[in-house]
């Protein structure tokens, strides 16, 4: 496997090597790409194993919240849209898990950190989908922040990451319109489908600024990860960004935000405190379903074993053939 023969080649220069390191940051500066076979900090190799394979984690463990309502969906069109929808999240998923193996650490490794609990992945897929507005709502505001969020990576650093998010921002931004759209025929409807709409808005709205990650003055990586250009934009300008966007669109749904504090001042949407001890408590593991997450998460694991020992055994057919 490729990414095992990276663990056992050659790593280079020491990481203490100031020339290396010199030599490295100058790429970094003149926007190069690090590809796999490059020499790089092992800081670096671990920022970025960390960074991907949370939002490949992130990616699969979203299939669930919205696969609960495929049977559920109001029309045949509804019910379309969602499979195409939860089938890309699935993609998305697997593209990163390529690209964090090329770093040198197994696809199964990094599977089993996530089933074991020693893996994050994002806060926001560990909240319940009550209604079909959830289903908008997670389109509009969880997948606007995630284009938010991932745009700006289609110039990371490290470029089988930049190139596989190039294709997942061009799907993103499909699922924020297709979500979207929903909330607008909700908000167009009879006043009970507007007050569901709102319903969806007033849980989802602070969870997806927790999105972003915490404050700049608490975040551990934004750093290093500005320096060596894998991020471009820290979290708390990510998050006023999203909050400028986003702001208007709501706005012209009719509905309304549930922060008493949110204002218009100097060209920018100000928003209210967040609960950021509840995204402590659910990033831990105490969120409203952490456990019934994994638990499918574990289940489809187990149950997809026998295609995966299929898939292994039929590919060493097919090289003893070719030998």
């Amino acid at each position: 496997m490729y990414s095992q023969a990276l663990n056992t080649r050659d790593a280079g220069p020491s990481a203490e090597d100031a020339d290396a390191l010199a030599r490295f940051q100058a790429r970094i500066d003149a926007e190069e790409k690090i590809e796999p076979n490059d020499w790089m900090p092992e800081a670096y190799r671990r920022t970025l194993t960390r960074q991907i394979s949370q939002h490949a984690h992130s990616e699969i463990v979203g299939m669930l919240p919205e696969g609960n309502w495929i049977t559920r969906a109001p029309s045949l069109r509804r019910k379309a849209a969602l499979l195409a929808k939860v089938q890309d999240e699935g993609g998305h998923g697997l593209y990163l898990y390529a690209a964090a193996e090329t770093l040198g650490t197994a696809r199964e490794e990094l599977v089993e950190q996530l089933l074991s609990g020693r893996a994050k992945y994002s806060s926001i897929f560990n909240y319940p989908t009550l209604s079909w507005a959830d289903i908008g709502a997670i389109g509009w505001l969880v997948d606007g922040a995630a284009i938010m969020n991932q745009i700006p990576l289609c110039r990371c650093s490290y470029g089988p990451y930049a190139r596989a998010m190039i294709r997942v921002c061009k799907e993103e931004s499909f699922h924020q319109r297709q979500g979207y759209e929903i909330m607008l025929m909700l908000c167009r409807g009879t006043p009970e489908q507007k007050a569901m709409a709102q319903d969806a808005l007033n849980r989802w709205w602070w969870p997806c600024l927790m999105m972003f990650g915490p404050p700049d003055t608490a975040s551990q990586h934004s750093d290093a990860s500005m320096k060596w250009k894998i991020k471009r934009f820290t979290n708390d300008d990510l998050r006023q960004k999203f909050v400028d966007a986003t702001v208007p669109q709501g706005l012209h749904l009719g509905l309304t935000f549930p922060d008493p504090e949110l204002r218009l001042e100097d060209g920018h949407w100000r928003f209210g405190a967040i609960d950021w001890d509840e995204f402590k408590r659910v990033v831990a593991g105490d969120g409203p379903l952490n456990r019934e997450r994994l638990a499918a998460r574990k289940q489809a694991h187990e149950e997809g074993a026998w295609v995966r020992e299929a898939a292994l055994a039929f590919a060493a057919k097919r090289r003893r053939k070719a030998a």
